[in-house]
Parts: C-alpha cells; sequence; structure tokens
C-alpha cells in the first residue's frame, strides 16, 4: 500500500509551481479527464501529453478503472513519466454536503477517493452539490456540520476539500449559497471553486464575483456556452473557450483581480470530446484557450 510520506516530494512540486504561478499574476491552462473519457486513465492522459498539455484534473472513474488491472504506483508514475502534474480530482457523490440518505455510503467513498488521489501526490479534491430528494431551510442549516464533517476527512489526508456548485441543484446552484455556507462551516480545509458553465448559465451573476475574497476560490472549471435559449440549456452546451457567447475574458479578469493564480480546467460533455482522440482534442482546446487567456493577459 502506498503512502502519504512516500511520495512527500509530490505535493512540493505542486506548491512550487502554485507559488511560480502566483507570483507571476498568471493562470494554469489544465485538462479535466471527464472531458476525453472514453479514453480512460492512460490514453487519455498520453494524448494530452503529446498535445503539450502539462496540468491535468483526474476524475475517480477515470482512476478506478486504470486500477482494476493495475496499481497506484504505477497511476502517479504515469503522471511522472508523462510531465504531468495534477492540479485538482473529482469525485462525485450525492448528499456529501447536505444530510441525505445516500451520505454515509458518499462519505466512505469521499474517503476512498481522498486516500486514493493524497497518493498520485494531490492537493485539491472536489464534489458537486448533488442530492435526489427535495430540499428544505432544515436542510440548509445542517450544511456547514456537513461542509465540516467532509472536510475533516479531507485534512487527515492533508487535501483541500472544494465545494462545486451545480446550475440545476436543488441545493447549491449559485456562488453566493455557496460562499455562504463554506464561510459559516469556516472548516480551513473547505473552500469554494467555480465552474464557468454552472455560473454563467446559472442563476449567478457576474457582479457575485466581487463577493470573493482575495485569494479565497480554490479552483476553476473554464467552458465557454453555446447561443441558446437557457430553456434548453444543458451539457451539451459547453464549449470550447472561446467558441461561445460567455464573457470568459472578463471573468477572468475579475477572478485575476480576486488574487485567483489556480487552473483554468477545460471539462467538456460534448460527444465530439468524449469519444474523441485525446491528442487532437487536447490540441484544438489547447489553442483556443491559450488565446482567450492571452486575451486576459493570464498566460
Amino acid at each position: 500500500m502506498l503512502t502519504r510520506r512516500s511520495f512527500i516530494g509530490a505535493p512540493l512540486a505542486v506548491s512550487m509551481v502554485r507559488a511560480q504561478s502566483a507570483a507571476s499574476g498568471k493562470m494554469l491552462l489544465s485538462m479535466h479527464q471527464n472531458t476525453t473519457r472514453a479514453a480512460g486513465y492512460r490514453r487519455s492522459l498520453e494524448g494530452w501529453a503529446k498535445a503539450g498539455i502539462q496540468y491535468v484534473e483526474l476524475g475517480a472513474p477515470q482512476l478506478a478503472a486504470f486500477l482494476e488491472n493495475d496499481s497506484l504506483s504505477a497511476a502517479r508514475r504515469l503522471l511522472a513519466d508523462l510531465g504531468l502534474t495534477p492540479v485538482s480530482a473529482a469525485v462525485v457523490l450525492p448528499d456529501i454536503w447536505i444530510p441525505g440518505p445516500a451520505r454515509d455510503q458518499s462519505l466512505e467513498r469521499w474517503r476512498q477517493g481522498c486516500d486514493r488521489f493524497a497518493n498520485l501526490g494531490l492537493q485539491k479534491i472536489y464534489s458537486p452539490s448533488i442530492t435526489r430528494r427535495e430540499v428544505t431551510a432544515d436542510d440548509f442549516a445542517a450544511t456547514p456540520d456537513c461542509i465540516s464533517e467532509t472536510g475533516e476527512i479531507a485534512r487527515e489526508y492533508d487535501l483541500t476539500a472544494m465545494v462545486e456548485f451545480t446550475r440545476t441543484s436543488t441545493h447549491l446552484s449559485t456562488l453566493t449559497s455557496s460562499l455562504q455556507v463554506i464561510r459559516k462551516a469556516a472548516h480551513p480545509n473547505v473552500r469554494p471553486m467555480l465552474d464557468f458553465f454552472h455560473f454563467w448559465s446559472g442563476l449567478s451573476k457576474f457582479e457575485d464575483l466581487d463577493r470573493l475574497e482575495p485569494g479565497e476560490l480554490a479552483h476553476a472549471h473554464f467552458q465557454d456556452l453555446l447561443d441558446t435559449p437557457r430553456e434548453l440549456i444543458d451539457n451539451n452546451s459547453r464549449l470550447i473557450p472561446g467558441d461561445g457567447i460567455a464573457p470568459l475574458v472578463r471573468i477572468i479578469r475579475k477572478l485575476a483581480e480576486k488574487a485567483y493564480t489556480g487552473a483554468l480546467s477545460v471539462e467538456l460533455f460534448r460527444s465530439e470530446f468524449v469519444q474523441g482522440d485525446p491528442f487532437e482534442v487536447a490540441t484544438e482546446i489547447r489553442q483556443k484557450c491559450e488565446h482567450v487567456m492571452r486575451q486576459a493577459e493570464v498566460l
């Protein structure tokens, strides 16, 4: 079994990258494994590295499938051999931030995810605000305690846990609601993150970004938005940055104003990306994203 102590050098390397990014006022282009998830853990990473991607966001399903026939040490070695730096990991679980019937099982899987990804040298892990039941005012009142409990597990593994609000959630669907409960929980290992798609296509407003404290935001997912009626928006409405109508440069500059210098991690779900060749998909994404990031003066 791998141990956290065995890989003390990797978190240090990630911290150095972040320090350099913060000192320069720049941001990091990253790829989320959901974007080419059909390729799996190994093939997606190999294709991205060939396309010149350096920073990656890992997914629990892709890692779990890899571990069916291989080891955590092999998963970590692949990252090192390809020269890739993991900046975040996704563990999608219902009722992780709210009381609910799925919460006990979700907490067990959360702990497993924390253990695995900590052993890969990551420092950040997130889960979206998912629940399958009606949410009440009492549930919102109980959310900070749930956040603290989840954050305490992350702290055992030296991880920062992040809450991703999602536009269709009946629990946390806006930046303002997410910030409110995270701040009330006040757990040192829990911070907010921002998904451009959920932010711009949902109920949040651009002015809500002013609610962020400098340095408070821990991570960002990066997408553009299809020009379509809001009533028809779904995951297929996520586009490569630069291909849609979202005011990406304006948003990025506001995040920079709020001292965000982390990753802009591209997470897409359209079939042409999910089923596409990872090298070709990453090449197109890198070209278009770097253009947007240069416009925003963060590359």
